[in-house]
């Protein structure tokens, strides 16, 4: 219950959804009274000290269905439950106690509030809005009139003003990572309960106006919510909880968030994807890597159409964003590789749902994409006199291996990179399909052309003898050696562009320097500019981003990469072996989540995001995959030999 991060909070809000966001709640701090007995059940990092110890009395901590933590003290078993109502800013509290027979047992909650941008950190502010309007059972709170105002519903026994401040919090992880770590918290009431009679008490914490009688449908409603997402109670563990991991990437943008009316709700719909919590917004490279995983392969065709359509109403010259800055500014649109991708996710699309009237829709868009491509658009993106993309702008990183550090670019990838060969030819190939089958002759006699243009040159530029693999980046006579997981793209695409032996050798190459027990690294460790920890301040963990630090992610092209080359038992027994330990991690260490990365070294300690969408994404096609093979239940993923859960 102690946060570490400046972005942990129980209720953080998005004021222009995704972005705009603000930690409201920071935390609920409980005390528990059991005749004349005080157990502080917090836990806080001051300088030089933790205080109070909660810890000494939890019990137990469980996920399914919400979190649950479950404390012993006094002879009393107290069990704190936290859930979100989807699709609007509203925290649920449940408190219950067991025991304590004979004695009075009181539960005192204090919330702690931040009220800040979820970047920022606060102090103690004199000019700080402590007023507060206060009826039986509800409580408003209008701290910052820059935020949204807080209703805090209860059935508590009696409410206490206080006023205090808890200054000097501390948090660790932000200290670690080189930047400012402490903050005060304010805290303008307490509220106490007594369980010796009710034994079960609720507060409703809401921008919305809440009851706490409320606590019971909300409940139902999220219960029954959370078990469509999970699918069929047959589907494997890991399956049903990848797919409750993708849930919390989806949602709204360009509206504000609804409010409590049942029709507001209903027409609330996810339109985007964060890249990762807790501090990216929405990328489109991130969301076009992810959308089939999150949506297609989780049963959720619609959100996948208006995902698309919201990217593809942002098209400007043939290129989707890839960013969407956080304060709601022009969208950026420096990538070679987001657009490639969204055309690989439209494909992904018409596969799953056979929607071929929004392909028609699309079509004029993606026919688009290509001529842009072909006379060349931003940042030097154009089709060269050999058939592949060529890009590059001084100073700008346009492949997802971006990393830069002021004007050091960490990856230099002007040229044309390997993926982006795939991805292009991947993306031609499609689209010269779709024109067939929409009777456009025309365009899929060209589209096809460019195809086969991109397969000739790639095999002639782009494989390494001597390593066995394929060059990372061409650039005219530079051939960049360098052995990173980008190759990987051009086996597991639809449209592959290397097959056979070539494919195998270049398979066993990655495998040998690249794959780790979590993902691929981005350098093989044999390279002088391999980096195998991802530690110390910005500029140390930018340079090491993608200079050897593993990548979950990967492990989903891996996997399909693997099946193509091999698609006997013993190739599915070789790619499933590949996911048990990132399916282990999720289902313990990972709380139902995946990180952005791990460090390139073992034992692969995991950072950046702690939750991070196309880890999750990537690996849900992997699993779908795996179970078209001799494990359709998904069992070999979730047993060890013992068969126990992992």
């Amino acid at each position: 219950g102690m946060n570490t991060r400046r972005y942990h909070g129980l209720l953080v809000v998005a004021t222009r959804p995704p972005v705009g966001r603000a930690v409201l709640l920071s935390k609920v701090e409980e005390t528990l009274v059991v005749g004349s007995e005080r157990f502080e059940l917090a836990m806080n990092q001051y300088p030089g000290t933790i205080s109070p110890e909660g810890d000494r009395f939890l019990k137990e901590f469980a996920l399914d269905p919400f979190p649950r933590f479950v404390y012993e003290a006094g002879g009393v078993t107290f069990t704190k439950t936290l859930f979100l109502a989807h699709g609007e800013s509203t925290l649920v509290v449940a408190y219950e106690v067991t025991g304590g027979d004979g004695h009075s047992v009181l539960i005192e909650v204090r919330p702690l509030l931040s009220y800040r941008d979820y970047h920022a950190l606060g102090r103690e502010r004199s000019d700080w809005r402590r007023a507060m309007g206060i009826l039986p059972g509800f409580v408003t709170l209008a701290p910052s009139p820059d935020l949204p105002a807080l209703t805090i519903a209860h059935d508590g026994a009696r409410l206490e003003e206080t006023g205090y401040w808890y200054r000097d919090v501390e948090y660790p992880r932000e200290q670690e990572r080189g930047f400012d770590f402490r903050e005060d918290l304010f805290n303008p009431f307490q509220l106490v309960f007594d369980l010796a009679v009710t034994k079960r008490s609720v507060v409703v914490v809401s921008t919305n106006s809440r009851q706490a009688a409320e606590e019971p449908e909300l409940r139902r409603v999220e219960e029954e919510r959370r078990a469509r997402i999970e699918g069929s109670p047959e589907n494997p563990a890991a399956l049903r909880v990848f797919r409750r991991a993708a849930d919390q990437f989806l949602v709204a943008r360009g509206a504000s968030a609804p409010g409590g009316s049942d029709l507001e709700r209903a027409a609330f719909a996810p339109a985007t994807v964060i890249a990762g919590y807790p501090w990216f917004c929405d990328w489109g490279r991130d969301t076009m890597i992810s959308l089939a995983g999150l949506t297609l392969l989780s049963e959720r065709p619609e959100v996948a159409r208006r995902i698309l359509a919201t990217y593809a109403g942002k098209l400007d010259s043939g290129m989707i964003p890839n960013r969407f800055p956080d304060d709601g500014e022009t969208p950026e649109y420096n990538t070679v590789d987001a657009t490639l991708w969204f055309i690989e996710a439209v494909r992904s699309y018409r596969q799953a749902t056979r929607d071929e009237a929004f392909m028609r829709e699309l079509y004029p868009r993606l026919l688009a994409i290509v001529a842009a491509h072909e006379r060349g658009t931003r940042y030097g993106i154009r089709l060269d006199a050999d058939g592949l993309l060529t890009s590059g702008a001084e100073g700008v990183q346009l492949t997802w291996m971006d990393a830069r550090v002021g004007e050091w670019v960490v990856t230099p990838r002007r040229g044309k990179p390997v993926e982006i060969q795939a991805l292009w030819h991947n993306a031609v190939s499609f689209l010269s399909e779709l024109a067939s089958d929409l009777a456009d002759p025309v365009n899929a006699e060209h589209l096809g052309a460019l195809a086969l243009r991109a397969r000739t040159s790639f095999a002639r530029l782009f494989w390494n003898e001597e390593a066995g693999c394929l060059y990372d980046v061409v650039d005219g006579d530079s051939k960049d050696a360098s052995i990173r997981p980008n190759q990987i793209f051009a086996i597991s695409l639809f449209h592959p562009l290397v097959t056979g032996a070539r494919a195998e050798r270049v398979l066993a190459v990655v495998r040998r320097d690249l794959l780790t027990p979590y993902g691929l690294r981005t350098l093989a460790p044999s390279d002088p500019s391999y980096i195998g920890r991802y530690e110390g301040g910005p500029t140390e963990r930018d340079g090491a981003y993608h200079q050897g630090t593993v990548w979950p992610w990967l492990l989903g092209p891996f996997v399909l990469a693997t099946l193509k080359v091999n698609e006997t038992k013993e190739g599915l027994r070789l790619a499933a072996e590949c996911l048990r330990p990132l399916v282990a991690y999720a289902l313990g260490p990972g709380l139902g989540q995946l990180p952005e990365i791990f460090d390139g070294d073992a034992p692969h300690r995991p950072a950046g995001c702690f939750a991070q969408a196309w880890s999750v994404a990537q690996v849900i096609q992997a699993v779908t995959a795996l179970g078209r093979g001799p494990f359709p239940s998904g069992a070999s993923l979730t047993k060890n030999p013992d068969n126990r859960p992992e």
